[in-house]
């Protein structure tokens, strides 16, 4: 990936709207994290540790790869 692009994306924000417009801070809440964490994850600002990506998979009810997809460059 170029400079500054993030090799993680994800779909939080459309998973939350399809959870009945769930909130950042509702998912925070079950995830366990700062409302301010599921910003910066949602905007791809920051990647999250294994666990809590499992974690938001499972609020969810999805599997990993629905909520994270890495693009990452062949090795």
């Amino acid at each position: 990936m170029g400079k500054g692009q993030a090799a993680i994306s994800n779909t939080i924000r459309v998973l939350r709207f399809n959870a009945g417009e769930m909130t950042q801070a509702a998912l925070a809440e079950k995830v366990g994290v700062t409302r301010q964490t599921i910003v910066a994850i949602e905007q791809g600002r920051y990647s999250p540790s294994l666990e809590v990506a499992f974690r938001i998979a499972a609020a969810f009810g999805v599997p990993l790869e629905q909520v994270f997809q890495w693009h990452g460059q062949d090795q």
